[in-house]
C-alpha cells in the first residue's frame, strides 16, 4: 500500500516524539525530587504521609475502617486498569497472530490507511510496541496492588507497638507512596500507548500526539498554588 508520507519521516519524527516524551518525564522527575510542592505527584505524596500518621496515631483505632476502605478503593482501581491492560494485550496479540497467519495481508485487505513504513516488519514492530505498552501497564498496576495490600496491614499497626514510631510512619508512607508511584506509571503507560497506536497511521500523527500529550500532561502534573500561597491567601516568602 502506498502512503503519502515519506518513509524517511519515520527516522526523524518518531525519535523526536519519543525524545519529547522522555525528556518531559526526566524534567518532571527532577522537579518532583527538587521541588515536590510544585507538582501534583509531590503534593499527593506529602498528604499521604500526613494521612498515614493520622491513621497510625489514633489510639482508638476508629480510623482503621476508613484506611481499609480507602485502600480497597485504590486496589479496585488498579485491578480494573490491570484487567483492561491484559485484555487489550490479548487483543493486540491476537491481531498480530491473525496478520502473521494471513501472510501479512491483513491490513492491505481491510483498506486500513497505514502510514509510512508499512511493510510487514514495520507493522509487526508497531503492533509489538503497542503490546509492550499494555503489558507494562499491566505489570505496573499489579505491583501497585502488591504495595496497597502491604499498606492495608501495616497502617493498622499502632505506633505504640513500634520502638521507633517515626521510622514506622516513614516505612508505611514509603510503601503506600510506592504503590501510588507504580499506579501513576501504569496510567502513563496507557497514555504512551496512544502515540504508539497513532504511529500505525504514520509518523506525523504520532509526533503530533506526543506534542499534544506533553502539553496536556504539563497542566495535569504542575501545581504552583500549593507553594505560592498559604491558608490565608497571602504569598509565602522564600
Amino acid at each position: 500500500m502506498k502512503s503519502g508520507s515519506s518513509p524517511q519521516l519515520d527516522y526523524v519524527l518518531v525519535p523526536l516524539g519519543l525524545a519529547l516524551m522522555v525528556g518531559y518525564h526526566i524534567w518532571l522527575l527532577l522537579r518532583i525530587r527538587r521541588r515536590p510542592e510544585t507538582t501534583v505527584i509531590g503534593i499527593n505524596a506529602i498528604n499521604r504521609r500526613i494521612w498515614v500518621r493520622h491513621i497510625m496515631e489514633d489510639p482508638s483505632g476508629k480510623h482503621a475502617v476508613l484506611a481499609v476502605q480507602t485502600l480497597r478503593n485504590t486496589i479496585m482501581a488498579s485491578t480494573v486498569l490491570a484487567s483492561v491492560a491484559i485484555t487489550l494485550s490479548s487483543l493486540v496479540a491476537g491481531l498480530m497472530a491473525s496478520g502473521a497467519a494471513g501472510g501479512g495481508r491483513l491490513f492491505s485487505a481491510s483498506g486500513l490507511p497505514v502510514g509510512a513504513g508499512s511493510g510487514e516488519a514495520a507493522l509487526a514492530a508497531k503492533f509489538f510496541a503497542v503490546l509492550v505498552c499494555f503489558l507494562v501497564a499491566f505489570l505496573l498496576n499489579v505491583q501497585s496492588i502488591r504495595y496497597y495490600s502491604h499498606t492495608g496491614l501495616l497502617v493498622n499497626v499502632p505506633l505504640a507497638a513500634h520502638r521507633r514510631p517515626a521510622r514506622a510512619v516513614g516505612y508505611v508512607t514509603g510503601t503506600l507512596n510506592r504503590g501510588f508511584y507504580f499506579w501513576s506509571l501504569g496510567v502513563r503507560a496507557y497514555y504512551f500507548s496512544c502515540p504508539v497506536f497513532l504511529w500505525l497511521f504514520g509518523p506525523i500523527p504520532m509526533c503530533a500526539s506526543c506534542v499534544a500529550m506533553v502539553a496536556a500532561l504539563y497542566f495535569l502534573d504542575v501545581n504552583k498554588e500549593w507553594e505560592d500561597k498559604d491558608d490565608d491567601g497571602r504569598r509565602q516568602r522564600g
